[in-house]
């Protein structure tokens, strides 16, 4: 689901970046469909006329921080003896 719109902001991140640094865009079939300022403009202007799950919104940034998250956690185990 949505991996070639993916898989083609990996392929174009670079001049992607150079064009479009900084804003959220909206691919579909291998295209640019919409540029926006943030996460919900671009959800809610591209919903107007996509159906959902047609579409991948996308911060357009350098590197790899654009597409992972690291989640932290303080996980505490408690041995007990018997």
């Amino acid at each position: 689901m949505l991996e070639k719109e993916f898989q083609f902001y990996l392929d174009n991140q670079k001049e992607l970046v150079e064009k479009y640094n900084g804003k959220f865009i909206v691919i579909k079939n291998n295209s640019i469909i919409g540029v926006y300022n943030s996460h919900s403009e671009a959800y809610n202007n591209s919903l107007k006329e996509n159906e959902l799950g047609t579409f991948l919104i996308q911060h357009c940034i350098e590197g790899e921080q654009s597409y992972t998250q690291t989640f932290h956690s303080q996980v505490i185990i408690h041995s007990i003896g018997r």
